[in-house]
């Protein structure tokens, strides 16, 4: 089943990170991506980091997620 345009993956959005985030912008980015608060992100990220695997995924996230003012929005 292939739903075009429903849920969190519609057709045309694309995920980001935010050109003026506070770090790198990474949880403000997933935030408007997602369509919820980055505070909420900036929590679990919180969490994960003190287990260990936030950190490490924050930095992948922020090398490899193109800024908002870098991504392509005409395909």
């Amino acid at each position: 089943m292939h739903t075009h345009g429903k849920g969190i993956f519609k057709m045309g959005k694309k995920i980001y990170r935010l050109d003026n985030g506070t770090l790198a912008g990474v949880c403000g980015g997933l935030g408007e991506f997602f369509n919820i608060d980055p505070n909420i992100i900036r929590v679990v990220w919180a969490i994960s980091a003190t287990l260990g695997v936030g950190i490490f995924a924050y930095i992948v996230a922020a090398l490899i997620l193109p800024k908002k003012s870098e991504v392509r929005w005409d395909y």
